[in-house]
This record gives C-alpha cells, sequence and structure tokens, in this order.
C-alpha cells in the first residue's frame, strides 16, 4: 500500500498543535497488513507509556493465568489461633473480613488466642522505583501489598469554614487520623500566596493537610492511600471482633506460622480473571494491575512475587508465548505509574496486533473503553463527539506531561481496522489568560488525530466491503 501524502500531511499538522518543546511518536497501520503502516513517526523512540502499560500486563495475565483464575483469601485455624492468608486480592472488603470472622466465631468460638495476618504471597516494595513522593498519599498509588483491604484506600472530605479555617471528616469507623492547618482564602490570594494543599502521611497512618484551598460551599472530596495496610487491617480486625462480641487474648502478628493441625476454615474467591481485568482497563485501576503483576512474578518464577519479578515476567511471558520482544523496554511496574517506565509505538504495536489476530481466545479488545461512551475516555475532551465518539477503542494514560493513547480504530460496523498509537511527553504548554473557555492544545491535536484514524478505518471497511463478491 503506498503512503498517501494526505495522510502523512493530516499526522504532521496534528502535531503543530502541540507546544514547541513536546516529543511524539506516532502510529496508524491497518491490521489487514503488518508490514504496512500509514504513519509511523518516531516509532522507535522511548516513551514512559503511563496508563497504557496496562494493556500490556492483561495480555501477559491472559497468556500465563487460566480463566478461571481468582485470587484466594484463605482462613484457618489451629486450635484458636486463626490465620489469614492473603494473596494480594485487590477486591477484599470490609464485608469478606467479617464473613471470615463470623465463619471463625462460628467454628473457633468468642474467644480467640492470636490471629496471624500471611503476607508472604508478596516480597519487596510495596511502592514501585519511579512512584513519585508526593503522591503516594493518594489511592490512585495505593500500595501493593499481599494484605489488602478495601482497595488500601479511605475517602473522606475537607470543608473550608469562614473564619479562613478548614476543617476534615473521615468515617468514624476507619481507623486513621487527619489533621488539617489547611487555611481557605480567595482564588486571587491563593495566587498571590502561591499556596496549594499538601498532603504528608507517617507509618502509623496519621495524615496532615496544610497549605491552601480556594473557599467552597461544596466539601472537597479526599481519598486517602493507606500507608500501612497490615496496619490498617489489623485495626479493622480489632474492630469488628468487638462487633462481633469476641475477644482477642493475644496479638495480631504479621508473618506466615508453621503451625500444628492448620486446618481452613473458609476461602474468599475474588471474581474470575476476565472481570478483573474489565475493572483495571475501563478504570484504569492501580491497584489491580500491580497486584496482578506481582502474581504473574509468583506464578512464572515460584517465589514471592514483587514488582521486580512480575515486570521480569511480563517480558518472558510475552516472549516465550506470544513471541513478542520487549526485553529493551524498562519495566518498573505492570500499572504505569512508575515515571521510569519505558517503552516504544513499535513494541505497542506488537502487543496490540497480538491482541487482535488473537482475540477470539483472549476477548481483551471488549474491554478496553470505547470513545466518548465508557470507562476512562467516556468524558475525554476530544472524544466527546462525532465521528470520534464511539469510533475508537482504547486505553489511555496520563502523566506529568504525558498523555498517551493506544488501540483500533473501527468500522462503520463497528469492528476494528486499524491500530493505533499515541505517545506523547515533555507536554507543558502555556497557561492560557483568556478569561472564555479555550480548546487545549491537547485536545486539537487529538481531535486532528482521532478524525484521521476513524477516517481511514472507515475508508478500509468500505474497501473492504467492494473487494467481497
Amino acid at each position: 500500500m503506498m503512503l498517501p501524502l494526505s495522510s502523512f500531511a493530516a499526522s504532521l499538522e496534528a502535531t503543530q498543535y502541540l507546544p514547541d518543546g513536546s516529543r511524539s511518536a506516532l502510529l496508524l497501520a491497518p491490521l489487514s497488513s503488518p508490514s504496512e503502516s500509514l504513519v509511523s513517526q518516531h516509532v522507535d523512540q522511548f516513551f514512559p507509556p503511563a496508563s497504557t502499560l496496562k494493556v500490556v500486563t492483561a495480555l501477559a495475565a491472559k497468556l500465563l493465568l487460566p480463566n478461571d483464575f481468582r485470587f484466594e483469601t484463605v482462613l484457618s485455624h489451629s486450635k484458636n489461633t486463626l490465620i489469614i492468608r492473603y494473596t494480594g486480592d485487590p477486591t477484599f472488603s470490609r464485608e469478606s473480613l467479617t464473613t471470615m470472622l463470623k465463619e471463625a466465631k462460628a467454628s473457633v468460638g468468642n474467644n480467640i488466642d492470636t490471629i496471624w495476618l500471611d503476607d508472604s504471597a508478596f516480597t519487596g516494595y510495596q511502592r514501585a522505583v519511579g512512584w513519585p513522593w508526593d503522591i503516594l498519599g493518594v489511592c490512585y498509588s495505593a500500595p501493593s501489598s499481599a494484605i489488602t483491604l478495601d482497595g488500601n484506600c479511605v475517602q473522606g472530605a475537607l470543608y473550608t469554614n469562614k473564619d479562613g479555617t478548614t476543617r476534615v471528616n473521615v468515617p468514624a469507623h476507619q481507623p486513621i487520623t487527619v489533621s488539617t492547618s489547611a487555611t481557605s482564602v480567595s482564588k486571587q490570594n491563593q495566587e498571590q500566596a502561591h499556596c496549594d494543599l499538601e498532603l504528608q502521611f507517617d507509618s502509623n497512618n496519621h495524615y496532615s493537610i496544610d497549605g491552601c484551598v480556594v473557599n467552597r460551599s461544596a466539601p472537597l472530596p479526599l481519598k486517602f492511600a493507606v500507608a500501612s495496610p497490615e496496619l490498617f487491617t489489623s485495626e479493622v480486625i480489632k474492630s469488628e471482633l468487638n462487633r462481633l462480641g469476641m475477644s482477642l487474648k493475644g496479638e495480631i502478628k504479621v508473618g506466615n506460622p508453621q503451625l500444628d493441625n492448620e486446618r481452613p476454615l473458609f476461602i474468599q474467591r475474588s471474581k474470575p480473571l476476565q472481570e478483573l481485568l474489565a475493572v483495571m482497563l475501563q478504570d484504569s485501576n492501580n491497584l489491580y494491575a500491580d497486584n496482578i503483576t506481582k502474581t504473574l512474578g509468583a506464578r512464572y518464577y515460584g517465589q514471592a512475587g514483587s514488582f521486580k519479578n512480575g515486570t521480569a515476567a511480563i517480558k518472558e511471558i510475552l516472549a516465550t508465548k506470544a513471541g513478542i520482544d520487549i526485553q529493551s523496554a524498562v519495566l518498573e511496574d505492570g500499572s504505569g505509574l512508575s515515571r521510569n517506565n519505558r517503552l516504544t509505538a513499535a513494541q505497542m504495536q506488537q502487543i496490540l496486533r497480538y491482541i487482535y489476530n488473537n482475540d477470539n481466545t483472549l476477548k481483551l479488545i471488549k474491554l478496553m473503553p470505547v470513545s466518548g461512551s465508557n470507562g476512562t475516555l467516556k468524558y475525554r475532551s476530544s472524544m466527546r463527539k462525532t465521528p470520534i465518539k464511539g469510533a475508537l477503542i482504547a486505553k489511555s494514560g496520563s502523566l506529568f506531561g504525558t498523555y498517551n493513547m493506544m488501540g483500533y480504530g473501527l468500522n462503520d460496523k463497528g469492528k476494528p481496522e486499524s491500530l493505533f498509537v499515541q505517545f506523547i511527553t515533555d507536554y507543558h504548554p502555556q497557561k492560557s489568560k483568556a478569561k472564555k473557555p479555550t480548546i487545549s492544545p491537547l485536545t486539537q491535536f487529538e481531535q486532528s488525530y482521532y478524525r484521521q484514524i476513524v477516517d481511514y478505518s472507515y475508508s478500509l471497511g468500505r474497501s473492504k466491503n467492494k473487494a467481497q463478491p
């Protein structure tokens, strides 16, 4: 296929919307011909993939784990000692925990000697290399831990008072403490003082908020990443024991005990793999992605899962089971949150093409968001109107100065016809001083590029229909 000059020019025109200093890699290719591409710019340069990495993680998970894979959390006992063996289930909730304790009450009685929380399924860092320190207190940076409860996340709210102070509210049943010395100011005073809200925390799940916030009539929603999942879970267990009329004589300990006559009482299972991946891709859930990554490391190498062996496993799984070589990529996690991750658009093309060619068994494409319709793409500015709305199925990814997208262009019947990759980094536009809302350079770029993808995919579909007898 000859490269149409008009289409190539369109891709160049799209990049002209990006501010000076930006870097971009663009790729647009037909699914029917692996050796051809309509747009191919800087496809061998490395870029931070951000959350588009979750597509890579999802593929590795489907290649290694069985379709009926579920995380299992096992409650067992040895006499009056309880053991909860965790495997990193990101869906494990307070309700799940209460169900376990009720089972223990029915089987063992009200008097418990010791409770062990076994976290040996994972090892190493709970926060990957390259996770910025200043976002570790918010829920999209929740620690990737074997002992997981309620997504390792607590919701709260910050209120501004008329006297310039603030107050914070966290549900009473949540075992964290939050204090605030932040002031509430006018927008003008905030700009003059160059201040913003700042969050600090410690390993005891104590959080402090300072800085300033603009006066507001409605509360500001807050989501705190649990600093210590082990302590958090221990405190919730104590609270639930008390509520159930159970007593704990000894301590709650973290570790892998070797006890005589240990007998299972109850197994809490997560949803199956396909449903976990749907949440991971639709909602871009980092905890799901990173706990799945560590699970891949544990399964592939037969050892406790970690970011290190999990990312190594992803590379090996793709190489051995799909013939995809991304050995040169830099992977620090499976979520894309690390600023140290690096992949090329050409490597992502391999991933997308393999998924498409094997989607009858993988069934991954339908898990990805549809432009302007659902998931993380539902309200994206560049995708809210036709012809782009509903015409792409893709995964987005964003970090500081990075705005990525990768996926498939659909024909007029809603079937994939093309694959595309958009990597943009070092994107730092000047702030507009206009009083009226303006369209950002990124939105202008994406609208131009996505229209090209839609037009190309539709034309491929029409050509295919004409070729059929």
